[in-house]
C-alpha cells in the first residue's frame, strides 16, 4: 500500500475536493471514522475529547456529535475559542450543540477513553506551553488514547518527537499511512493503526505519483519468485558467498543457508585455505571452494553460472575484501554487501560508489545497520535531526548508485530512482547476533532467481521478519532458516498459489 508524506495527503484532499467531494463531507466521513473506532475501543463510560483549532479539531468535533447522538457521556476540551475556528473545522464545531471545557489539564477529569484531536500530521514546530502540558497531562492520565490522524506532537512525514508526543493506544487515521506511521520514533506513539476509508478515490493517486510503500506482499507479490513445475536447480540461480579465515567462519555460513532456503538452487562458499576443512565439515547442500585471493575469486567468476555474489558477513576487514568486492561488480554479477564488505570501505566509500555506477548491469544491495550506514554515508547519520530515516536512506541510494537497506525494527529500503519500502513486521527478538547474515543471504537467494534488486531488498526484508515472528522469542540465527518454509507457505496463501 502507498504511504503518503502529509504534503502528498493534502494534495489527496485537494484533488478529491476538485473532482467534487466537498472538503466538509471528507470531515464528516473521518469525523464518523474516529467515532466508530472509540466506541470499538471502549464500549463504556465518558469519553473525553481534546480538539485543537485546525482541521484536526473538526474531525474531533464531529465525532464528539456523533458519539453523543449514539447515547455516549462526551465532553470537549477545545484549545482556542469558538469563533477562532475557521473553514470546515468551524462548520463540524457548529455541530457541537454543547459548551467546550477550558484548555485547562485539570479539566481531562478520570475519562474512559480520551481521543486525542489537538495536532494533525502537519505539525512541523516543537510543542511548548499550555498545548505541552496538555499532551503531558493526556500520557499521566492512564486512561486508554484514541489518535485521530497521528498522535500529537508527531511530524507525519519525518516521525520526529516535536518536543512532546502523545502515546496513544490506537490511531485512526485516512486514506494511506503517513511515514510516522512506520517509522520510529513516531510509530512507537501510534499503537494500533486504524486506516479508514472517507471516500477519497484510489484514482486521486495518479496525480500524486507516490514513492513511497509499506512492505508487504501487496507490493511485491507480483515480483515474488515462484518456481516452475518445469524448472530445475540452475534456472534459480547460483550464490557465490566469500568466507572469511578459519576464526570467522559461521556468518558466511549463515548467509549461506539463507540464500538456499530463499530459493536459490545453487549455493557455493569461497572460503580460504585455512577455512577450508572448517566449512567443509560444517555444510551439506553448501559446496565450498578453495579461495584466497581477488585473483581465484574472478577465476572462479568465469564461470557466468555463479550470478550472484554475497561479500561481507564474516569475509574480513581489508584490502582483500575490498578487491573481491570489485572484482564480483566487474564481473556484472549481482551483488549483496555486508558488514565487513561495507567497513572495508569506510575510508574511501566513494570508491565502492564509482564501481558501482561504473557497471550498471551488476545490481547492487547495500545492508547496513545504523552502526555501519555513516562509515559510507557520515553526513547522513542518525546524529542529523533534520533528515527522516526514508530522507537518508533514499539519498544514499541516490549517491551511491545501489539499492540501499538501513536495518532496524523499522528497516527502511530505498532504490537510486527514489522508490522506497518502509517494513513494520520486525518483532523486537529479531534484534540478534548473526540475524543480519541470514538476510543477506536470502536478499542473495532472491536475487540469483532473477527478482530485481530493489523487489529482492523488500521481499527479504519481509521474509526476514516474518520468519522471526514465526520462531518467535528466545530466536537465534539458526532458527530463521528453518522458519522460513513456512513463510513460503505463507506467501503462497497470500497470493493464492497453490502448492
Amino acid at each position: 500500500m502507498e504511504v503518503l508524506t502529509t504534503a502528498e495527503m493534502q494534495r489527496a484532499d485537494q484533488l478529491s475536493i476538485t473532482a467534487g467531494t466537498p472538503g466538509f463531507k471528507l470531515m464528516l466521513s473521518a469525523g464518523q471514522a474516529v467515532a466508530e473506532a472509540a466506541s470499538a475501543l471502549v464500549e463504556e463510560g465518558p469519553i473525553l475529547i481534546v480538539a485543537g483549532p485546525g482541521n484536526n479539531g473538526g474531525d474531533g468535533f464531529v465525532a464528539a456529535a456523533e458519539l453523543a447522538a449514539q447515547g455516549r457521556e462526551v465532553s470537549v476540551i477545545l484549545m482556542c475559542e469558538r469563533d477562532q475556528l475557521q473553514g470546515d473545522a468551524a462548520s463540524a464545531a457548529r455541530g457541537w450543540k454543547h459548551p467546550v471545557l477550558p484548555f485547562n489539564p485539570q479539566a481531562i477529569g478520570r475519562p474512559a477513553l480520551i481521543i486525542d484531536a489537538l495536532f494533525g500530521a502537519g505539525l512541523s514546530r516543537p510543542v511548548d506551553g499550555e498545548a505541552r502540558e496538555m499532551i503531558e497531562a493526556i500520557n499521566a492520565n492512564g486512561a486508554p488514547v484514541l489518535a485521530v490522524d497521528l498522535p500529537s506532537g508527531i511530524n507525519g512525514t519525518s516521525a520526529a518527537v516535536m518536543g512532546a508526543a502523545v502515546d496513544a493506544t490506537e490511531t485512526v487515521t485516512f486514506f494511506r499511512k503517513k511515514p510516522a506511521h512506520l517509522l520510529l520514533p513516531g510509530r512507537m506513539h501510534c499503537g494500533r493503526v486504524r486506516v479508514a476509508d472517507i471516500g477519497i478515490d484510489a484514482q486521486v493517486l495518479d496525480g500524486i505519483v507516490p514513492r513511497t510503500f509499506e512492505n508487504d506482499p501487496d507490493f511485491w507479490g507480483t515480483a515474488f519468485p515462484v518456481p516452475r513445475i518445469d524448472g530445475h536447480k540452475y534456472a534459480r540461480g547460483h550464490v557465490l558467498a566469500v568466507s572469511g579465515d578459519a576464526a570467522a567462519t559461521g556468518a558466511a555460513r549463515l548467509a549461506a543457508r539463507g540464500s538456499l532456503r530463499a530459493g536459490a538452487g545453487l549455493v557455493t562458499l569461497a572460503t580460504p585455505r585455512d577455512a577450508l576443512a572448517i566449512n567443509a565439515g560444517a555444510l551439506t547442500a553448501v559446496m565450498v571452494r578453495p579461495v584466497d585471493t581477488a585473483i581465484e575469486f574472478g577465476a572462479l567468476l568465469g564461470d557466468a553460472r555463479y550470478n550472484t555474489c554475497m561479500i561481507g558477513p564474516g569475509a574480513g576487514i581489508g584490502e582483500r575484501t575490498c578487491d573481491m568486492v570489485h572484482t564480483a561488480i566487474a564481473a556484472r554479477r549481482h551483488v549483496v554487501l555486508d558488514a565487513d564488505a561495507l567497513t572495508s570501505f569506510a575510508a574511501k566509500p566513494e570508491r565502492l560508489f564509482e564501481s558501482i555506477k561504473s557497471s550498471p548491469e551488476a545490481q547492487v544491495v547495500l545492508t547496513p545497520h545504523e552502526g555501519e550506514f555513516p562509515r559510507l554515508f557520515s553526513d547522513l547519520s542518525n546524529k542529523n535531526p533534520g533528515r527522516s530515516k526514508l530522507e537518508r536512506v533514499r539519498a544514499a541510494a541516490e549517491r551511491s548508485g545501489a539499492v540501499v537497506l538501513l536495518k532496524g525494527p523499522d528497516t527502511t529500503i530505498a532504490a537510486p530512482d527514489g522508490r522506497a519500502t518502509i517494513a513494520a513486521n520486525a518483532p523486537p527478538w529479531l534484534a540478534s547476533a548473526g540475524a543480519g547474515d541470514v538476510l543477506a543471504g536470502i536478499i542473495a537467494g532472491l536475487l540469483a532467481q532473477g527478482v530485481p534488486a530493489f523487489e529482492a531488498a523488500s521481499i527479504g526484508v519481509w521474509m526476514h521478519g516474518e520468519a522471526a515472528s514465526e520462531a518467535g522469542p528466545g530466536l537465534i540465527a539458526e532458527d530463521l532458516t528453518e522458519t522460513l518454509p513456512a513463510v513460503h507457505r505463507r506467501i503462497y496463501n497470500a497470493l493464492g498459489i497453490e502448492y
